[in-house]
């Protein structure tokens, strides 16, 4: 099964030499259009988390469909071995669905449009998008049900058809998509926003090749991809060791009490090829937290980590694949069988970057290795009839501490994507029944080191009419782990003050909480994991982050540092407690601070959660 390009001109291209300048200018070019593409989306989309926050990933890719210009790594290639029909010129994809695309995309809320560039009759290149649609349809709004069993329960599932066929709508086929979901305004202006964004994308690129010439056109994106293989392939043979390498991390929960899952992985190379093995991961959930890992994703996370590490000049794209091999078991956490839910992926995705992170720094953890960090996108999702009897549904995605590291601290209250933009609170209430009453950092949530993780975020969303709220976070059992000698972060939590004064406290994972008119939602993320020892942290760097109430003056104390009544430090206090705190610690700190094992986790749960610790996970015979 393959798709079939029709082309009315077959002539072949031909490679040939392009000079460095024509090579920097058509480079250049094309990141300046994968930039313009994110410009007419967000300028011509309706919903806030594709127009305000960005949720959405852009590419342009050669012939064979490698991302050559973009952000989150080829999905074409995938999608072209799944699809068994011809592309014409005019012809417009769209599909939406992980198990008929080789999980091009990872859940059904993920619209992606892929669009065939064509000049004089010849086949040229691809431009492709995918964003997060507002809703999906399904048991839930946001289409992300927690308590989903199956993929059939998560909404509508797209498979690869042509929205348009040789430049003409099937305004049929769109209008039975948008019956079936909840935001259908939002929807169809976001999915023509996407269909815009590609179309400007085809345009440049026939215009570089008018410019240029198709023949330099396409060398040139050989040229760039050629040039990742061998800036990929050196920082292989620096960076992965031919003796095996393994780390380990966990899912706190999958919202139907059950849990931690791990995710496990192990590390290596033979010759040029780093080879990373997912065997010993847990096998399927049973609810939505499965992630379908596409095996060309992964290779994606790895090379875009390792190249924004060494040089981030360096344009990154698809060109270094076969320098990867991923091996997932089948039926695993990351790689389900169908028809198993996937709606929830995006915490097992997040926790991707953590074991990388870990994989990738343990060989030389002073000059590589980072704390565990905010790697999630938690969701929260407020919906109902406001007070005109009009239907509203908001979904936002909060912000987290990213960690400490060897070249700093970490940065508060940021995305794990960092393409990623808040929403503008004067936003959120013009367009919904709610009032945000405090938007910001947690003092004291980044783990202490000597290089501070980042702070998390505490957002108080007052209701301003009924509505139902559904929740989705992470690493509220676990904790965001420090490493030599940094503290761990502060995890997750989230409490609801109601209008009589009552308050409960949320599981990290929970959807259909009735609010009322008055509410107080304290939505409260996690912060990112200390690097090195906080007793070395120079106190006066200290000082200035507790004035800038990043830390507290008790908080301050975790770093051995004392400061008077006038905010100064205090020298002979602080050296006196350094030393103090120094000899009751030992001078072994280790590698990794995990906060206890995993069992000392579970019997502290309840006291410090204020929820009880998840039972461990069942698996259905069959699901691997």
């Amino acid at each position: 099964m393959t798709a079939q390009i029709v082309q009315t001109n077959n002539t072949p291209f031909n490679t040939v030499e392009v000079d460095g300048v024509t090579v920097d200018i058509i480079e250049n070019a094309l990141r300046n259009a994968r930039e313009e593409m994110d410009a007419v989306l967000f300028r011509t989309a309706m919903s806030p988390g594709i127009r305000e926050q960005g949720d959405c990933f852009p590419m342009i890719a050669n012939l064979e469909g490698k991302m050559v210009v973009g952000q989150f790594g080829s999905f074409i290639g995938p999608f072209l071995e799944a699809y068994d029909a011809e592309i014409e010129e005019g012809d417009i994809i769209l599909t939406n669905d992980p198990y008929m695309c080789n999980a091009a995309v990872s859940h059904l809320p993920d619209w992606v449009v892929l669009v065939p560039v064509f000049k004089d009759g010849r086949h040229i290149a691809w431009s492709a998008m995918f964003g997060h649609m507002s809703d999906n349809g399904g048991m839930v709004p946001g289409s992300i049900p927690i308590e989903a069993t199956t993929i059939y329960q998560e909404g509508i599932r797209i498979p690869p058809i042509k929205l348009y066929k040789k430049g003409v709508l099937q305004s049929d086929l769109l209008e039975l998509i948008l019956h079936n979901v909840r935001t259908p305004q939002w929807n169809r202006f976001d999915l023509n926003a996407l269909v815009a964004a590609c179309n400007t994308a085809a345009k440049r690129c026939v215009e570089l090749a008018e410019r240029f010439g198709d023949d330099v056109l396409v060398t040139t994106m050989d040229v760039m991809l050629q040039r990742n293989y061998v800036a990929m392939k050196h920082i292989i043979a620096m960076f992965i060791p031919e003796e095996p390498r393994e780390f380990e991390d966990y899912l706190c929960d999958d919202g139907m009490g059950m849990g931690p899952y791990k995710i496990k992985c192990k590390m290596w190379r033979e010759g040029d090829v780093a080879i990373f093995d997912f065997d010993g991961t847990d096998p399927q959930a049973q609810s939505s937290v499965n992630f379908y890992l596409n095996e060309d994703m992964f290779k994606m996370f790895f090379g875009s980590f390792t190249i924004n590490v060494v040089d981030p000049q360096i344009v990154f794209n698809d060109g270094f694949y076969d320098l990867v091999d991923v091996r997932i078991p089948q039926g695993t956490l990351l790689k389900p069988n169908f028809p198993a839910a996937l709606s929830g992926r995006t915490h097992a995705l997040g926790r991707i970057f953590d074991l990388l992170g870990a994989l990738l720094g343990m060989g030389a953890p002073e000059q590589m290795l980072s704390a565990a960090g905010f790697s999630d996108s938690p969701h929260l999702f407020f919906s109902g009839y406001d007070k005109k009897g009009e239907w509203f549904q908001l979904f936002q995605i909060g912000f987290g501490g990213i960690p400490g590291r060897p070249v700093g601290d970490g940065p508060d209250g940021h995305s794990l994507w960092p393409g990623f933009t808040n929403v503008p609170n004067e936003f959120i209430e013009s367009y919904f029944p709610l009032r945000i009453e405090r938007y910001e950092t947690i003092a004291d949530s980044g783990g202490a080191g000597l290089h501070r993780g980042g702070n998390g975020l505490s957002v108080a969303y007052r209701f301003l009419c009924d509505g139902d709220v559904g929740i989705h976070d992470e690493r509220w059992l676990t904790y965001p782990w420090g490493v030599l000698g940094g503290e761990t972060g502060l995890r997750s939590t989230k409490r609801l003050v109601r209008v009589d004064g009552s308050e409960q406290w949320l599981p990290a994972k929970a959807e259909g909480i009735k609010v009322k008119e008055g509410d107080l939602l304290y939505f409260n993320t996690w912060g990112g994991g200390g690097w090195g020892d906080p007793f070395m942290r120079d106190p006066e760097l200290v000082r200035v982050d507790v004035a800038r109430r990043l830390v507290t003056v008790e908080g301050a104390r975790r770093y051995g540092v004392v400061l008077g009544d006038d905010g100064a430090v205090d020298a002979a206090a602080t050296e006196a407690l350094r030393s103090e705190l120094v000899a009751a610690r030992g001078d072994d700190i280790g590698v990794f601070n995990f906060g206890g094992d995993l069992e000392d986790i579970r019997a502290r749960c309840e006291e410090e959660t204020h929820l009880p610790a998840p039972v461990k996970p069942t698996f259905i015979a069959g699901n691997g």
